[in-house]
């Protein structure tokens, strides 16, 4: 029986993790007690005992811990932003390709998508790999949330009875353009140019839905909607993610959608001219624990929806 670890696992996506691991009966989830989660010698002895670590941390605590047991041969999974387009360390997208599929499978570094960059890249990598979009390409994204996807502090936020009246309404944010998933999001699409990105949280606890807008004159090869479809027809066909020709429901497009689910639709709208690419998902599903879990399953030989909610 294969030994897993989750360091971080009192934060929001380490305790997703852990409630999708703890009833599997073919994996054994190691803890500490509370006073020990912190203790370096302590998490290092776990995760030296285990075949699979999950790093639920902070940037700077995940270089830190993969640091502790760079010398093991356990699998480390990391859902922070430090290791996503570093050096010997495979980005953990499996539906990209069948190169990433087994490069994933292969690896003992795997680096977990960021939420909002999952849905970006989801919908403009293919058109990229297709020829349908250049890699100078100048592209927009919105990028709408459940408040859950900003951690335990945020949550209290609007959890609080005696809240801001502020958080009544959606909010965006990352105004300086400097949101830290920006570069995931140019480095694995192949885009020579960050996107202008657009994130908003509301209240909801969690979903996400984004979106990236086009003129029908970015695409190359004259094409158009039609061909977009096609090519997402062709990579997206499940179990995980999805392409589906409609997702609104009377003109309406909720980002709760799948809330709660660990899997992602792509869907093509607008008209021949103007036209919307928007992937819907949860951002604590597909968009961070659902996508670690997949990737473990995938490198343990496992079917890659085991322990997750479909």
């Amino acid at each position: 029986m294969k030994k897993v670890f989750i360091d971080g696992s009192a934060g929001t996506t380490g305790l997703r993790i852990h409630e999708r691991l703890a009833d599997r009966g073919d994996l054994q989830l190691l803890t500490l007690a509370d006073a020990d989660r912190k203790d370096p010698e302590k998490r290092r002895e776990a995760m030296e005992q285990a075949d699979v670590v999950f790093l639920c941390l902070p940037d700077a605590a995940a270089i830190e811990a993969e640091a502790l047991i760079a010398h093991t041969d356990a699998v480390v999974l990391d859902t922070s932003t430090a290791h996503r387009t570093a050096e010997g360390w495979c980005y953990g997208f499996p539906e990209l390709s069948e190169e990433r599929r087994e490069e994933i499978i292969r690896s003992k570094r795997i680096a977990v998508p960021g939420c909002h960059a999952s849905g970006f890249i989801a919908l403009v990598y293919p058109l990229v790999e297709a020829g349908l979009l250049s890699g100078d390409a100048r592209l927009t994204c919105h990028s709408l949330t459940g408040y859950s996807g900003g951690g335990k502090s945020m949550i209290a936020d609007y959890s609080a009875p005696d809240r801001s009246p502020l958080l009544d309404s959606p909010r965006q944010y990352a105004l300086g353009q400097q949101h830290k998933h920006l570069k995931e999001m140019c480095c694995i699409t192949g885009l020579n140019e960050f996107p202008i990105f657009c994130p908003i949280v509301a209240d909801f606890y969690s979903g996400m839905e984004v979106t990236v807008p086009l003129f029908r004159e970015q695409l190359l090869r004259n094409a158009g909607p039609d061909d977009i479809r096609e090519v997402y027809r062709k990579k997206y066909a499940g179990p995980v993610v999805t392409y589906r020709e409609s997702m609104d429901e009377n003109g309406f497009l909720a980002a709760g959608l799948l809330s709660g689910k660990d899997r992602m639709l792509v869907s093509v709208s607008g008209n021949d001219e103007r036209i919307l690419l928007t992937a819907v998902y949860d951002n604590l599903g597909k968009g961070a624990s659902g996508a670690a879990i997949q990737n473990m399953n995938l490198v343990l030989g496992l079917d890659e929806t085991c322990g997750l909610v479909i």
